[in-house]
């Protein structure tokens, strides 16, 4: 029966997501209206989902503006905290990619006050680990400022910092990037020493490879000298001396020009990376089988399995058997900072059988598919179960379709894998998707009937299931529009027992009757007394800048709201904070559910009557003082 007065269509309690339900929120992407996170979590989610590719609704030209121009700001008004989130992220590996720390490392150090400037060079030795981020930083920096004496003193000292033998291995590994060689970067530093090794080893980068530029002048000239002739010619009277370098450096050179079995025996005796040896050494089955079986480094293993599959290197039972053992060893993965989703991305390409631009080709081994899959899982913090009923509710709406920072995965197979990582620790959990009610208005026909029980669809996933089984089951769903507050509309109407819904969005809700805060504040209201402490952690799943409306970041639940936290799906800590809040939310009393978040809710403390210190009282502000 359709309502005849008017008035009764206005509420605060129960507000369609079109329309805005209070004064703090603000429009996101796809109409619906959410909430502003700080800038502190903006900054965060760039640093974590950088801004490759694109978004449902934002161009990556869009994107990469908004983003570039929130950097620029904060690192004006806020220097130190901007690098110091930097540090946090890069150093514990928990971002996928390291370009949006290097990049905002070069905005402060370019860009903000001396203090500011001098404080993010300081430390850019902790973010810019290896040759290729240093390059990374050299290009970005150019962007924004000059080589001025600052920043030659900083770059001198990523080079006098490191021992010979580290450095050596830099300089050999990563010679050529970005367009940048260390011959360029030290010519533009121009380091001081009074250390002879490090001198030696300056020396070699800046005056070795005569026979290369008589090689390269006779490309330009057009007489053709290969680079053998040039350095045979060369060798009797201007051979570098290399004495007095690191062995690592000595070994580099008779490899260039030595067979295969020497390489071998060279890769026995040194420190030798696939990168320092000639290209035709590295079609070779002996000299792959001898980096494997010396120890690669745990990220060039999981790069170059699909290479050692093809040529036969892991044909060998005991070899592959090794292989698998260390793609499982979190203490390995830790030390290289392997982010699970490279290990998700690894083994989605892996178990395909082809490179993604489809190059290569490979028959994948079943033993390494599973040791990619218990990789992934081993990625993640220590995660112990919390023994709360927790509802892991993955959004399949239309706009979750779009690959995920640039990616081969879409959002909502990323999301399916994070997600397994809390199913594969808790014993009472239960997985749901959920779209809009009527699937995408757009693409659903006047004669289709409405979608079954609301728009949530239990799914029958198992983390004792393979990886790649998960995320292909969860890519052929159907989808439709977004509506974040379906689970909680599910609970309710069902009088499902939940402590904790775990909702992975790109909270870009827009087509529900009710907002996903008061869809959580209802179904706490309506639960026996002992069932109100539901929490509710939304998790971003896509690309960062789904969430950014031209100069905003946004989430679907108020900052404030008591047991809710927004947290970055690619941060490998988003489980771990997950559970702790899951345990929290179910605590006893409320002023202990307050307690434990007030980091990620700092107003709940002041603003919350279940807090003894707090005179407020208004419900607005504190959902257990409502409930």
């Amino acid at each position: 029966m359709p309502i005849t007065d008017p008035l009764r269509t206005i509420s605060t309690r129960v507000t369609p997501q079109g329309q805005p339900a209070r004064a703090d929120q603000v429009k996101n992407n796809a109409g619906g209206f959410v909430f502003e996170i700080s800038d502190l979590e903006r900054l965060r989610r760039f640093l974590t989902f950088g801004v490759e590719g694109r978004t449902y609704y934002v161009t990556q030209k869009a994107l990469t503006r908004q983003h570039a121009t929130f950097i620029l700001r904060m690192a004006a008004s806020d220097p130190r905290l901007v690098v110091d989130e930097v540090v946090a992220i890069s150093t514990a590996g928990r971002a996928p990619k390291q370009n949006p720390a290097l990049f905002a490392l070069a905005v402060v150090a370019g860009t903000a006050n001396d203090e500011g400037r001098a404080y993010a060079l300081r430390h850019l030795n902790a973010v810019a680990r290896t040759g290729t981020h240093l390059a990374q930083f050299a290009t970005y920096i150019q962007q924004f400022r000059g080589w001025g004496r600052a920043l030659r003193r900083a770059i001198s000292q990523w080079y006098l910092d490191k021992t010979p033998e580290a450095l050596a291995y830099q300089v050999l590994k990563y010679r050529n990037r970005d367009g940048w060689t260390h011959r360029d970067l030290l010519r533009q530093a121009h380091p001081e020493t009074t250390d002879p090794a490090h001198a030696k080893l300056f020396d070699y980068i800046t005056h070795r490879r005569k026979a290369k530029k008589m090689h390269d002048q006779s490309k330009q000239s057009g007489l053709m000298v290969s680079w053998t002739a040039a350095r045979d010619k060369l060798a009797d009277d201007t051979t570098y001396d290399l004495s007095g370098l690191p062995e690592l450096v000595t070994a580099f050179e008779e490899a260039r020009t030595a067979s295969p079995a020497r390489i071998v025996e060279l890769i026995g005796d040194h420190p030798l990376s696939w990168e320092m040896l000639p290209t035709e050494a590295l079609n070779s089955v002996d000299v792959w089988a001898a980096l494997v079986d010396k120890g690669m480094p745990i990220t060039a293993l999981v790069r170059q399995l699909p290479r050692l599959t093809h040529l036969g290197v892991l044909a060998d039972r005991a070899r592959r058997q090794a292989v698998v053992e260390r793609l499982s060893d979190p203490a390995l993965l830790a030390k290289g900072r392997v982010h699970p989703i490279s290990l998700l991305v690894a083994l989605h390409t892996y178990a395909s059988g082809c490179s993604a631009r489809g190059q290569g080709a490979w028959e994948p081994l079943a033993d390494i598919v599973d040791g990619l899959d218990a990789a992934f899982y081993a990625a993640f913090d220590t995660l112990e179960p919390t023994g709360k009923r927790t509802l892991l509710a993955l959004d399949v709406s239309g706009s979750m379709t779009t690959p995920v920072s640039g990616l081969p995965l879409t959002a909502r197979e990323a999301s399916a894998a994070m997600a397994m990582a809390t199913a594969r620790t808790e014993q009472a959990y239960e997985i749901v998707s959920f779209t809009s009610a009527d699937g995408h208005p757009l693409l659903r026909s006047k004669d289709d009937p409405p979608s079954t029980d609301e728009g949530i669809h239990r799914l029958p996933l198992s983390p004792r299931q393979r990886l790649d089984d998960v995320v292909r089951s969860i890519s052929d769903l159907p989808f439709g529009a977004t509506d974040c507050a379906l689970p909680m509309i599910w609970a309710e109407k069902h009088q499902v027992a939940i402590d904790t819904f775990v909702i992975y969005t790109d909270s870009e809700t827009w087509a529900g009757d009710i907002q996903p805060w008061q869809a959580l504040r209802r179904k706490r209201t309506s639960s026996p007394p002992v069932e109100r402490s539901s929490g509710v952690s939304v998790i971003s799943i896509i690309n960062r800048a789904s969430a950014i409306p031209s100069r905003r970041n946004i989430s679907t639940t108020p900052v404030s709201t008591t047991g809710a936290a927004s947290l970055r799906a690619f941060d490998i800590r988003a489980a771990r904070v997950t559970a702790t809040a899951s345990a929290s939310v179910a605590a006893a009393s409320s002023a202990a559910i307050c307690s434990s978040l007030c980091s990620i809710a700092p107003s709940c403390r002041s603003n919350c009557a279940c807090n003894s210190k707090s005179s407020s009282t208004d419900p607005a502000r504190c959902f257990c003082c409502s409930a």
